[in-house]
């Protein structure tokens, strides 16, 4: 797999920018990926050290629009620590 086809997008939340402090990224990733190519993936976009890589299966929720009823979709995030000094400027337009 490409390191372009590992990271999706990152995720934009309140919680996601708060994290961003502690020199935590939070990404929606390949259901395939396991750490180690997530890891690998994200040194080679950014250009930066990997130090730690947390992942979750984010599962579906039920929804329902009028009178059909379904779910959301699954996908998988990881939540990945940079080494001191590190960061990543995703979002470097809003201040």
């Amino acid at each position: 797999m490409l390191a372009r086809d590992i990271i999706i997008r990152p995720i934009v939340s309140e919680r996601s920018f708060d994290q961003m402090e502690d020199n935590r990224y939070t990404f929606e990733v390949a259901k395939t990926a396991n750490k180690i190519e997530i890891a690998k993936a994200v040194e080679e976009i950014f250009n930066v050290t990997v130090t730690k890589v947390n992942t979750i299966n984010v599962k579906p929720k039920p929804k329902r629009v009028r009178y059909q009823k379904g779910y959301t979709r699954t996908w998988k995030k990881a939540i990945v620590t940079l080494a001191e000094g590190d960061s990543i400027e995703l979002f470097a337009s809003q201040d």
